[in-house]
């Protein structure tokens, strides 16, 4: 009997021991819900010993107005990770290194290039006689092949071609707004220069009508220079070319030697 009391006694005290450490942990929690709401209460305040002055960003009311959103400035440690620099020098070379590769792609696309200047010769030369003035009219129908090996465009912005005859100009040419080149292609651009054998040359009249001579060759020397622009660069090429052409009719036989001196 006396062991049932005892054992019923430890029982009572575990139970009472048990109740009030519950109410104590519940009294613990519901200080310490009172504290964080005295403490959500408690403004904003920064304490120097002896007072305290309120937070002159918010006002003590713990939170920042809309208003002023970009006119305060957050301040931060400076070892914050934020501002530890993350592979900075790698950026920084691939930076410059592309920089670089830039720099060599536009320099080599828009270097500007020669463009070259070919002879196609003489295509169709016209004839005919002026037998009250003993001249001998000619029609010389030249072409040129002009090759453009930049990266685009380039304008033929004129052209100009003189024809001689043993040291004496017997016709010249001039022509504005050529052509039209297209970035690394060819185009052929076609010129007529009109000549005149007689005056001094007055033999030549009774050599192209001499009618005991089946083909009657002469040598001519023609120049021809073309002026080009293209990204702010003038450039010109000249061609210094012989050419044979039959004085006594009209012929579309090319004979030429040409010798292309390009100059910038």
């Amino acid at each position: 009997m006396g062991t049932i009391t005892s054992a019923y006694s430890s029982s009572l005290r575990t139970s009472n021991y048990s109740t009030n450490t519950v109410i104590e942990e519940d009294d613990d929690l519901l200080d310490g819900r009172d504290r964080e709401q005295d403490i959500a209460q408690f403004p904003y305040v920064e304490f120097t010993g002896r007072d305290s002055i309120t937070c002159p960003s918010c006002q003590g009311a713990g939170c920042i107005p809309t208003e002023q959103v970009n006119e305060l400035v957050a301040l931060i440690p400076y070892s914050d990770q934020r501002l530890q620099p993350q592979r900075t020098k790698l950026y920084v070379v691939l930076s410059v290194l592309l920089c670089f590769l830039i720099c060599g792609l536009v320099v080599y696309f828009l270097f500007p290039r020669t463009v070259n200047v070919e002879d196609g010769g003489i295509k169709v030369v016209k004839v005919w006689f002026d037998t009250s003035n003993k001249v001998v009219n000619l029609e010389m129908t030249s072409t040129l092949k002009i090759r453009n090996p930049n990266f685009y465009a380039i304008s033929a912005d004129s052209l100009t071609s003189q024809v001689q005859y043993m040291n004496t100009v017997i016709g010249t040419q001039q022509k504005s707004n050529v052509s039209q080149i297209l970035p690394l292609s060819e185009k052929p651009v076609n010129f007529t220069v009109e000549a005149q054998l007689g005056g001094t040359l007055l033999y030549l009249y009774y050599f192209c009508t001499l009618p005991s001579v089946k083909v009657h060759n002469i040598v001519v020397f023609m120049r021809t220079s073309v002026k080009f622009s293209y990204i702010g660069h003038v450039s010109q090429s000249s061609l210094e070319t012989y050419q044979y052409i039959d004085c006594g009719a009209n012929s579309t036989i090319v004979w030429n030697n040409s010798v292309n001196r390009p100059s910038n």
